[in-house]
């Protein structure tokens, strides 16, 4: 049980907390949920023990995408059910960063984004690697499709996001010298992409912080975690996604293992690509 003064306190902490997270004023609520301001402002009155009755508390929680049993102190999941569910996204393509994966990356800017890679990602490439890697399953306008990327990619890295970014380091090695996945990429391409993530490396440090993990002792499967809030398995085809707290707490825990484990760290890499 939990006494009417601290549960209005905790309503009107949460739905504080939810109107600044969807960028909404008191009077974008009350025009949402149709009431007067003067309702909305005596919920979030400091001091007040006012709840809302039901029907203004599931409104708010509808307008605010978040759970009512969340804003009543019932649950610390802000989701609702129906969001909490682990859907298999499909059709993901095998392809450039597209709508949904942009997206993505727009629901988490000015977030963490934390990301374990099979091989070297998207948003680490440069137009060459891309236009060899996918030649074929780009449509008929290869060329546009990945200056369409490129642009999207810059967009990211540009963006508010805190970017935390893991890779094997047998999928560089590899890549510098064409072998494994990488074979058959031309000799130039291959230099031009190292210098390339050196240099990016370096440049956007500590915005961006990419580090290389022992793959043969470590393994994982294609992972992003995009802020608190949403994790995503890439299973080749389709997405597995998460939006629970506990999932996607495991999954950032997961991908920190990997960076602290890492044979070369953030910081050093710029030099070891250079090296290499």
């Amino acid at each position: 049980m939990t006494d009417k003064r601290e549960r209005a306190t905790l309503f009107r902490t949460r739905l504080a907390r939810a109107m600044a997270d969807r960028g909404l004023s008191q009077a974008d609520l009350a025009r949402q949920v149709r009431v007067d301001r003067s309702t909305v402002s005596q919920v979030l009155a400091p001091g007040g023990k006012r709840l809302p009755n039901a029907q203004v508390a599931a409104e708010c929680a509808a307008a605010l995408g978040v759970s009512a049993d969340w804003l009543l102190g019932l649950t610390d999941l802000p989701d609702r059910a129906a969001d909490l569910a682990v859907p298999l996204l499909p059709d993901a393509p095998r392809a450039l960063i597209d709508d949904r994966l942009f997206g993505w990356h727009a629901e988490a800017a000015g977030g963490k984004v934390r990301h374990v890679a099979a091989h070297l990602p998207d948003l680490l490439k440069t137009p060459a690697v891309m236009d060899w890697e996918y030649s074929g399953q780009l449509g008929p306008d290869p060329g546009a499709a990945v200056a369409a990327a490129t642009t999207r990619i810059a967009a990211i890295l540009s963006g508010r996001s805190d970017l935390e970014i893991a890779v094997p380091v047998e999928e560089i090695t590899a890549l510098a010298r064409s072998e494994g996945y990488y074979t058959g990429l031309p000799a130039a391409a291959a230099r031009d992409q190292i210098a390339h993530l050196a240099d990016l490396a370096a440049r956007a440090f500590p915005t961006l912080r990419v580090s290389l993990f022992d793959g043969r002792r470590l393994y994982s499967a294609p992972v992003t975690v995009f802020g608190s809030r949403l994790a995503v398995v890439y299973l080749g085809q389709s997405w597995l996604t998460f939006r629970d707290g506990g999932s996607v707490t495991a999954l950032s825990a997961h991908v920190d293992g990997l960076v602290c484990e890492a044979l070369v760290g953030d910081r050093a890499l710029p030099l070891w690509l250079r090296a290499l």
